[in-house]
């Protein structure tokens, strides 16, 4: 279900991704010195045209979504552990407290994420077509190979692979890009105060939705004046006093990372399981279609800030639905159950809907039954 859901938002669901915690945010940043002046469309144009694919960098995020505590249902690191419990922490866990992050990016085809656990780390290595998930703690490692779509396939098929392979390993900049697409008239632009990110001299870009439905009060972009590149982001939701997302470059460089830094091979004694994507009904492996029906594609309700995204016929699995964790993190609701923070929204339905947004719980069932 998350698969499914998540590899469509990017397109559908900015403020989500947000709230998700996959884009950068300003910590600690300094006074940087005076800067050309720029309007606040001047630098939106400048931020959007950035074109640096080839960095690397250490990020930390933090996060205070207002999420249930999990803690007290133990550790999912335990052998009697369930997958799905596991799987659930871990996505949570992302999502919740502070984290330190590094990041290798060149091109288009070629990144890696390691977030960095205490005596422990969790890597996405994208090369080409090739994918690897690969956990320290469990010695656990997951490979996926991207389908290949023939010559032959309409454009728009091989489209959609490349918008598949791009949700795989949004960079900072890439995320940031959809958010200055998503500026609409639901949006004020404002310049704020010139700052340093990561040794950089950066401009403050700060959006401010003018949306009654949404849950995001403003969100803060740190550009660096040299490339136009997407440093920081800061999230603040409604009726907050602080910030409820911060996560930064504390170190960068834009030169290209070495080519070593793509390859793995699985540690010696990991286990190793080969993911094949959902395939479709000749059993050729499904490349997702545009649309909103039966094909997998999302139902897109409303526009801007309070966007909701639905897919329907969605079957949550028996062994997730019956976890501790599902039931702790998740409310009963009137005509399913629901998962909410400061920032974003997901409910599920009893007909077995998903639909999310970085809207009220309400709002997503007004959704639901129109």
């Amino acid at each position: 279900m998350t698969r499914k859901w998540t590899k469509w938002v990017p397109a559908a669901a900015v403020p989500a991704i947000i709230a998700a915690g996959v884009i950068v945010a300003p910590l600690g940043a300094t006074a940087a010195g005076d800067l050309p002046e720029k309007s606040p469309r001047e630098l939106l144009d400048f931020a959007a045209a950035a074109d640096v694919d080839a960095f690397a960098g250490t990020v930390e995020q933090t996060s205070e979504l207002g999420l249930p505590e999990l803690s007290a249902l133990g550790s999912t690191d335990s052998p009697d552990a369930t997958g799905s419990d596991s799987d659930l922490a871990s996505m949570l866990d992302l999502a919740t407290g502070s984290h330190t992050a590094r990041v290798w990016v060149d091109g288009a085809e070629r990144a890696r994420l390691q977030v960095l656990d205490p005596l422990a780390e969790r890597n996405l290595i994208r090369s080409g077509d090739d994918v690897w998930f690969y956990s320290s703690t469990d010695q656990t490692a997951t490979h996926v190979t991207l389908p290949d779509v023939p010559e032959g396939v309409a454009a728009d098929a091989r489209a959609a692979k490349e918008r598949y392979i791009e949700s795989l390993d949004r960079s900072p900049a890439e995320l940031a890009d959809e958010l200055y697409a998503a500026v609409d008239e639901s949006t004020e632009i404002s310049v704020g105060s010139e700052s340093e990110v990561a040794g950089r001299a950066a401009y403050e870009l700060r959006l401010d939705p003018d949306d009654a439905d949404t849950l995001v009060d403003s969100v803060s972009v740190s550009i660096d004046a040299e490339t136009g590149l997407a440093l920081a982001v800061e999230v603040r939701a409604v009726g907050a006093a602080d910030p409820v997302f911060r996560s930064a470059f504390t170190e960068i460089t834009l030169e290209t990372p070495d080519a070593s830094v793509f390859e793995f091979t699985p540690p010696e004694g990991a286990t190793v399981t080969e993911k094949a994507l959902p395939t479709g009904p000749s059993g050729d492996r499904a490349v997702p279609e545009t649309g909103g029906d039966e094909s997998g594609a999302p139902t897109v309700i409303g526009s801007g800030w309070s966007t909701v995204v639905e897919l329907g016929d969605v079957e949550i699995p028996a062994e997730l639905a019956e976890s501790p964790l599902f039931d702790t993190a998740t409310t009963a609701v009137d005509g399913g159950r629901a998962f909410s923070t400061a920032l974003v929204s997901v409910l599920l339905t009893d007909d077995g809907r998903v639909l999310a947004g970085a809207v009220p719980v309400s709002v997503l069932q007004a959704a639901a039954a129109g």
